[in-house]
Order: structure tokens, then sequence, then C-alpha cells
């Protein structure tokens, strides 16, 4: 009788756990993730235009091109491509708005390099350990169609609102649908299906 005691309680805890899990499970529809998109770019703000010129610093990533740099992005629309020049205004990259697969924003929190020196003097550690500064970056996954290499490439930009502007502007002018907070280029044989 005892051990029927013991597991009576056992076996009824392990059913109300299955219970609950089994509950918390739902099987979802296939059109369920491309309504969700839909509803979320009609219930977000668009950010308005980015300027034709931003400060930013590029950080790699394009084939060939490793030197990270200060300079400017520049919307080259006759030529439908985005350009980075050096700080002295020469092209250093360009990136065609047709090669683009996706475009998004990415925010990282860092401890900044003063910070990890102030970290080093004794009275200082803890409160130094705490200070974190937030990097913010516009990332472009692309296709190169001269090499046939894809490849992702970032370039820190100063604030949000210039971030959202500019993640805005590359995916409009690149003709890229938005998902989220991104943009992105749906294949052929993707949008050719029911």
């Amino acid at each position: 009788m005892t051990r029927f005691k013991l597991l009576l309680p056992t076996a009824l805890c392990g059913l109300l756990l299955l219970a609950t899990s089994a509950w918390a499970q739902r099987a979802r529809t296939v059109g369920e993730p491309q309504k969700q998109d839909a509803r979320a770019a009609q219930t977000m703000p668009t950010p308005p235009p980015a300027p034709p010129t931003v400060k930013a610093k590029y950080e790699g990533g394009v084939f060939g091109y490793n030197k990270r740099q200060t300079g400017t992005l520049t919307f080259d629309d006759p030529n439908n491509r985005l350009v980075f020049r050096d700080k002295q205004g020469h092209e250093y990259i360009s990136i065609p708005y047709a090669s683009l697969a996706a475009v998004y924003g990415d925010t990282q929190s860092r401890r900044p390099t003063a910070a990890g020196v102030l970290g080093g003097a004794s009275i200082y550690t803890l409160p130094a350990l705490l200070i974190r500064k937030k990097y913010r970056y516009l990332t472009m996954q692309f296709n190169d169609p001269d090499t046939r290499v894809s490849g992702t490439t970032s370039f820190k930009v100063d604030s949000k609102e210039l971030l959202d502007s500019l993640v805005a502007t590359v995916g409009q002018k690149a003709d890229m649908e938005p998902r989220g907070e991104a943009y992105v280029r749906k294949s052929k044989t993707a949008s050719a299906t029911p």
C-alpha cells in the first residue's frame, strides 16, 4: 500500500506535465508566417529616407577589400549601386542594388577600449567593467555577379535613427521586400509557387 501511495502522486504529476506540454504545442499552418510578416510590415512606421551621403566606417567583407576605413556611403541612383568612398573621396567599393540578397541593421554592445584601459587600474576596475557602448552596423548580404561569390559586409554608423533609415532606403532602392526589421530579396522560384 505504501508503494501505491508513492506512485500515485508521481503518476499524477507526470500526467499533469504531459497535459500542459500537449496543450502548449499547436499545429501551424503554412501561410501563417507570411501573414505575420505582412502585418508587421503594415504596423511598423517607415523611417524617413536616408540622406544621399552618410558618414560610415567600412568593416570589411567584400572580396579583395580587407582594409577597414572611415569614409562615406553614397547612393549612386543613376548607376543603381551603393558606393563607399574613402576619406579622400576616392571610390573604394561599390555594390549594385541587384546583387543584394538581404539588408538589415545590427547592434552590438561592447566595452570601449578606454574602459578596458581603466579596468587595469585597481581602483577603477569595477566601474570600468560596467561601461558598455552600443555600436550600430548596416549589414548587407550580397551575391557578386563578377566572381560568383556570396558575402556579407557591414558599415558602422552613428545612430539608430540613421541605421533604420539606411536599411529602409537601401531595401527600397534595391526593390526588396520587408521582413520584420530587414529587407530580403525573394527568389524567383519561391514567388512563382502558389
